[in-house]
């Protein structure tokens, strides 16, 4: 009675049935490779933020995702940043930085994923391109035509690797 039916549903079919697809997709050899891929793009991602002079928590990433430190980058706020980055197309989101002085609603950081850009069919090369485009935004976001410039280059290069090569 302490869990069900007060903290648990019923067993959901459709929630059965889409864990059972992910299972299967899980044990492919496509997958792992996918997997993989996603990490070297995401050490590589860091590896050149840092290089860009970004502090990355923890000195790197040995997984899908990295945390930024933009504040000492460039005195921006994560918040700040998040809206900078939507605006060219680039998806991420504010995130407090260990001992951040800035309220939550605002942070310091920005946490960076690799899995949506490798779905797209991005390898490390690209990932130096990522890199690129985020430093040339949070250092010229009050300029308005280099801003678009770079929103430009971001849907170009996009447009090299779309979601879905056939119809749908």
């Amino acid at each position: 009675k302490a869990v069900f039916p007060g903290m648990q549903g019923g067993p959901l079919m459709h929630v059965i049935a889409a864990k059972a697809v992910a299972f299967y997709e899980a044990l492919t050899d496509e997958f792992v490779e996918y997997q993989k891929q996603v990490v070297k793009n995401a050490k590589v991602l860091a590896d050149e933020m840092s290089k860009r002079g970004y502090r990355v928590i923890s000195g790197g990433t040995d997984n899908h995702l990295m945390l930024i430190d933009v504040k000492g980058r460039y005195g921006i706020t994560g918040k700040d940043a998040e809206s900078i980055l939507h605006g060219i197309n680039i998806t991420c989101n504010k995130n407090g930085v260990p001992f951040d002085k800035e309220k939550p609603a605002y942070a310091s950081g920005i946490r960076l994923g690799t899995p949506a850009a490798t779905t797209r069919g991005f390898k490390e090369a690209e990932m130096l391109i990522v890199a690129e485009l985020v430093d040339e935004a949070l250092a010229n976001y009050k300029d308005e035509s280099k801003m678009n410039e770079i929103k430009n280059r971001v849907i170009e290069l996009t447009r090299k690797f779309p979601l879905y090569t056939k119809g749908v």
